[in-house]
């Protein structure tokens, strides 16, 4: 059974970045499909980015240039680099894993996903 943790998370200025890891274990990311979720409070959870088993990305936000995922696979580790952070980005940051497809797009969404850690906080604040 795959299990995920995220660590990385804390409190950054507005203009600050962060890097979101995503440690596995029990099985291999290499070939799952994976995604970065996250929801703030008293707010739906939202897709953020996803990456297919080949290694193409998708973002929720086309325009969005801050926010990049990747795969370090030998680590078994997900990553989001998040740069110039604003206070609206403040939220609780989840990974998630699929083993069952190869593929996502832009229109990812959390049912798509099997397995999940249990959310990294992020706060944006001067």
């Amino acid at each position: 059974q795959l299990q995920l943790v995220e660590s990385g998370g804390g409190l950054v200025q507005p203009g600050g970045s962060l890097t979101l890891s995503c440690a596995a274990s029990g099985d291999t990311l290499d070939r799952c499909v994976i995604g970065w979720f996250r929801q703030a409070p008293g707010k739906e959870r939202e897709a953020v980015s996803c990456v297919t088993v080949d290694g193409r990305k998708y973002y929720t936000d086309s325009a969005n240039v801050r926010f990049t995922i990747s795969r370090d696979n030998a680590g078994n580790t997900m990553l989001l680099q998040m740069n110039n952070l604003k206070p609206e980005d403040t939220a609780v940051y989840s990974c998630a894993a699929d083993t069952r497809r190869y593929y996502c797009s832009r229109n990812v969404i959390s049912s798509d996903f099997e397995y999940w850690g249990q959310g990294t906080q992020v706060t944006v604040s001067s």
